[in-house]
């Protein structure tokens, strides 16, 4: 129906309403028609009729879209019609000898809210039980009848012609709200009913609707809802939902990620913004996974420009029309650079051009089988592009230089991992002679990017299984892009230079645990996408570390962020590495690079002896 039925259709009805109403209160209120002056009647019904309309039109009651009314229409009828009946209690009042029909009017305003009321909510009645048909939508367990829940199921109800699911019931842990009901939908338990509830009333979806939920908390519920046959999805947690807003439209596949979230950290966001905020800041390798998620993150603190260093020209291109199409409004000058760190050259002209504050350097080679086969181009890129860019800071008085280091730079066994330890060893090396803030900041594996192994698992599950797994007792620490690089932004206003910032990994998590997870929530079994176990590759480890026991101080210098301690190097042979690189054959290159990253140990052993 067009606006322009609607409106006459509901103008007519009300009118219809208004002008008897009055006349039938009376007649029950006064059955003796000696009582009363018709002519008053008739004048304090046009007046009931002109300001009904007058406040139906205030108060947007004609534009309401009553399938959908709740409490707040429901008390904009009640206001409206409580005015119109004051209003004409005056006009009575005036023509009547200073009398009014109190009782009446009463009557009329009772009469009122339950016709036009009812004529409102009569027809969400009759669309809900005989026009909308809930056929071929899915049955769906909501868990968690607190707000977010309740509001989930309110939409779900609402949006009849849109919604694919049909909320059925909830299951809350909250004793109090057993057997109760929200919106007609019953707490028909607690979570771990929720195998029982799913058989029992055919339900074929599940709606986790806990922002607030704890770490390990998810993984109980979805392992109840991985006991039945049932579809899973999720409302984004508190940290993701920026708006305070709960919405059907921001339900999601659960995520291997959700499973392994850990509590947000909460960033000093003055000390961030001192550093951050309209001042020019530069990332390199700014395409990848690491680089293009600290763009995002920095572009929250408003800096005067962003200079996007990249070797890529397509993954560039992506991120920097990202952040244009994201944060155009906002003043900030995004400028796309194309460079290879190994170029000196180019980014001693890149750092000199835009003279940026800080330097985010996120450039680097990181798959370790590869760099296995490939350790001269290691170096090119982690340890000597690394130099370039440093050198390039120091040169042009850079505020802060920030590394992006990797877990497997303790104790390494592999070529990446020494890299990264070397790269530290340069900026440690330029941090006792320069004014630029040299710092480095190690983590582990992280969630999504594209060395992870989650993306590997997926496709693997797309196509059948199995899924290939190096070894059952494998481990390796892990965290959300965003997370990391919140706290690598947060470790770099810590720094004074030449410290190694460690950030909390939490506990390291099973790689097969990883892959079962991933198994059930892609909707297959174990027995459907089996898991083979391949064996360790070239240059990795079993177990993951983030530093030696005598390497870390104790305590956190911010939340989840460690300092470790600077230990002697013997600078000269990086020097040698780097100058005589062409003329390493491949196993020579590999072991002078372990030469001189365990040297420092034995440093360290003869100093303390």
């Amino acid at each position: 129906m067009t606006y322009r039925k609607r409106l006459t259709l509901l103008v007519l009805l009300d009118s219809l309403i208004v002008s008897f109403a009055i006349f039938a209160a009376t007649w029950i209120v006064y059955p003796n028609i000696d009582n009363y002056n018709t002519t008053i009647l008739i004048i304090t019904a046009l007046a009931l009729l002109t300001f009904h309309h007058l406040f139906a039109f205030i108060y947007k009651l004609y534009n309401k879209v009553w399938a959908y009314a709740s409490v707040g229409e429901l008390f904009a009828i009640v206001k409206a019609i409580t005015l119109s009946i004051i209003s004409a209690a005056i006009v009575q009042f005036l023509i009547n000898d200073f009398t009014i029909y109190r009782r009446a009017l009463i009557v009329t305003w009772l009469l009122h809210i339950i016709l036009i009321g009812g004529s409102r909510f009569a027809w969400r009645v009759v669309r809900d039980r005989y026009i909308v048909s809930n056929k071929g939508k899915m049955r769906t367990l909501i868990v968690g009848a607190g707000s977010a829940g309740t509001m989930i199921a309110r939409q779900l109800k609402n949006n009849h012609d849109d919604a694919e699911l049909l909320p059925v019931a909830f299951v809350d842990d909250d004793i109090s709200k057993q057997r109760m009901e929200m919106y007609g939908v019953p707490v028909l338990g607690r979570i771990k009913d929720i195998p029982i509830i799913v058989e029992n009333h055919n339900i074929e979806h599940v709606v986790i609707a806990i922002p607030s939920l704890k770490n390990g908390e998810l993984n109980k519920i979805v392992t109840k809802c991985n006991e039945t046959s049932a579809k899973v999805k999720m409302i984004p947690k508190i940290e993701d939902l920026m708006t305070g807003k709960v919405s059907v439209s921001h339900l999601k596949n659960v995520e291997v990620e959700d499973l392994l979230g850990r509590d947000p950290v909460e960033l000093d966001i003055n000390s961030i913004s001192q550093d951050v905020t309209a001042k020019t800041v530069l990332v390199t390798g700014a395409g990848g996974s690491i680089g293009s998620e600290l763009c995002r993150q920095l572009m929250r603190f408003t800096p005067e420009r962003i200079v996007l260093v990249g070797h890529g020209e397509f993954s560039i291109y992506s991120i920097d029309m990202e952040l244009k199409q994201t944060y155009g409004q906002a003043n900030i000058e995004i400028i796309p650079v194309i460079g290879d760190v190994q170029d000196r050259d180019r980014i001693f002209e890149i750092i000199d051009t835009y003279q940026p504050t800080v330097i985010y350097h996120a450039a680097a080679h990181k798959h370790v089988p590869l760099m296995e086969y490939n350790p001269k181009e290691a170096i090119k890129n982690n340890v000597i592009g690394t130099k370039n860019v440093a050198e390039a800071a120091d040169t042009f008085g850079v505020g802060a230089f920030v590394l992006i280091s990797s877990d497997k730079a303790v104790n390494p066994t592999n070529v990446m991992g020494a890299t990264k330890r070397v790269a530290e060893m340069v900026i440690q090396n330029l941090a006792k002679v320069s004014k630029t803030k040299f710092v480095a900041v190690r983590f582990g594996n992280v969630l999504g990017s594209r060395g992870s192994v989650i993306p590997l698992f997926k496709k693997q599950i797309e196509r059948g299984g199995p899924v290939t797994v190096t070894h059952p007792e494998m481990t390796r620490y892990f965290m959300t892009i965003p997370e990391a690089s919140r706290l690598v932004i947060q470790a770099s206003t810590l720094a004074h230079g030449g410290e190694i910032f460690v950030l909390d990994m939490g506990e390291p998590v099973k790689i097969v645990d990883l892959a079962k997870n991933l198994i059930r929530l892609s909707g297959y079994t174990e027995e459907e996408i089996p898991i083979n176990f391949s064996g360790i590759r070239p240059g990795e480890k079993m177990y993951e570390e983030l530093l030696n026991e005598n390497e870390v101080h104790p305590d956190e210098v911010y939340e989840k962020i460690y300092v470790g301690r600077t230990v002697d190097i013997d600078f000269d042979m990086v020097k040698g590495l780097i100058k005589h690189l062409e003329t390493y054959q491949t196993e020579e290159l590999k072991e002078t690079l372990m030469r001189i990253v365990y040297m420092e140990k034995t440093l360290k052993a003869v100093k303390e002896s």
